[in-house]
């Protein structure tokens, strides 16, 4: 018997409504603050990631799919999707159209990470990113957009964590001091942080070894750092937030894990899923565009972990599987070939309906509509057809109601609206 790939997973028909609930809540909702949809490819070239990501991230350095491509470019299974959108907005001047754009996507990324609990090697993200917009307010919106995402899908314990990361002015020194501190600890950190220090000993900080972290305690705070501009920009993002009511908590070790992100970034994390706690995250990137050929944008963005959210609502509530509105019980050749024609026409008038061709007897078709979880049951055979009634159960309530086979699709679609 054939297997899943290791670290994929099939996503089955009973725990496909969340999924669908999570999508159509998304695009209604992000639609409403102005973005638009984009459905980059899930292949790029690999050197957009390395020059967009960083070439001293773990993304690059190991968890990428990379394969040979024509012309001895080496090509990548995106594993993030910021790098693609940026390159679909310069590729197609986007910033011509208009100079603010709002795009979406949703779509699953790939990392050859190891796999464990909530990790998988295909994932799917949600991407909200906004170009041309340098006001901190912009931030604070873009935020709000991404925790009222979550009031809508009624998901709870979440706390905002937020951080400063600076500008290319106000970084270095912070950097300069932290590589200090880094490296007379050097030797009570990880392989990983020792080999981060030297390039992006900013990474450091966001190790999740509790003896890194206890051994970083007393590091440098980049808020001790930031110039003018950057300190004004997050207390006016701050600033912003607490009149939205939105609750948030500075953290001074959020850097995030890409290279690319600058000033305002943030967390959402959620107590419902252990030490995996992230649900969202993003930041503002200001010099991405630029370095990937583009004019010179303003940018902000943030991602949202469709897998972790999807196990946060199953948990909290009842996921079942619905069953279908309709089921037609249909009992000897006669009403089959009529039967077929009446689902059909039920289908495609709105009302999820199912059927068995298969001529069984009513108390085994009866069984089978118990089964699916049907709300109603169009029972037709030789004594309704010569009657010229058809009889619609409801099986809640155990009634039944006689319904003429003339116009049945058009009675039926009727009733069972007027009963939602």
């Amino acid at each position: 018997m054939m297997q899943l790939v290791r670290g994929f997973r099939d996503i089955l028909p009973q725990d496909i409504s969340v999924w669908q609930e999570i999508e159509e809540t998304t695009k209604k909702h992000f639609e409403n603050f102005g973005f638009a949809e984009i459905r980059p490819p899930v292949v790029e070239q690999s050197e957009l990631f390395s020059r967009s990501i960083g070439d001293m991230t773990d993304i690059v350095e190991k968890e990428m799919f990379t394969f040979p491509g024509s012309r001895g470019k080496m090509i990548s299974l995106r594993p993030e999707a910021t790098a693609s959108v940026v390159r679909a907005y310069i590729q197609h001047h986007l910033y011509a159209q208009d100079p603010v754009r709002k795009l979406y996507t949703i779509g699953p990324m790939f990392r050859r990470e190891r796999p464990q609990k909530g990790r998988y090697r295909q994932f799917y993200q949600i991407n909200a990113e906004l170009f041309g917009e340098k006001s901190p307010y912009a931030d604070a919106r873009l935020i709000c957009m991404a925790w009222t995402l979550f009031e809508k899908l009624s998901v709870s314990g979440l706390m905002l964590h937020l951080n400063s990361l600076g500008c290319p002015e106000c970084r270095p020194g912070f950097r300069d001091a932290l590589h200090s501190v880094i490296s007379e600890k050097k030797e009570l950190l990880c392989a990983d942080c020792r080999r981060r220090m030297d390039k992006n000993p900013m990474r450091v900080l966001d190790c999740k070894v509790p003896g890194c972290r206890e051994a970083l305690a007393s590091a440098p705070k980049m808020a001790d750092f930031l110039c003018h501009e950057c300190k004004d920009h997050f207390a006016r993002v701050t600033g912003a937030l607490k009149d939205m009511n939105i609750p948030f908590e500075i953290d001074p070790r959020l850097v995030r894990g890409l290279d690319y992100y600058t000033r305002t970034a943030f967390e959402v994390q959620t107590d419902a899923l252990g030490a995996q706690n992230a649900v969202a995250g993003g930041g503002r990137y200001d010099g991405l565009v630029k370095a990937l050929g583009g004019p010179d944008t303003p940018a902000i963005g943030f991602a949202v972990g469709m897998d972790r959210l999807v196990e946060v609502i199953t948990a909290s509530r009842d996921v079942s599987l619905h069953g279908p509105d309709l089921f037609v019980a249909l009992i000897g050749e006669s009403a089959v070939k009529l039967g077929s024609k009446w689902a059909c026409g039920l289908s495609t008038a709105g009302i999820k309906t199912e059927t068995d061709f298969t001529s069984k007897s009513l108390k085994a078709l009866m069984r089978r509509a118990g089964r699916l979880g049907a709300s109603y049951v169009l029972i037709a055979g030789d004594n309704e057809l010569a009657s010229g009634e058809a009889i619609l159960r409801n099986m809640k309530a155990k009634t039944q109601t006689p319904v003429p086979l003339t116009e049945l699709v058009e009675s039926v679609a009727t009733l069972l609206k007027n009963r939602e």
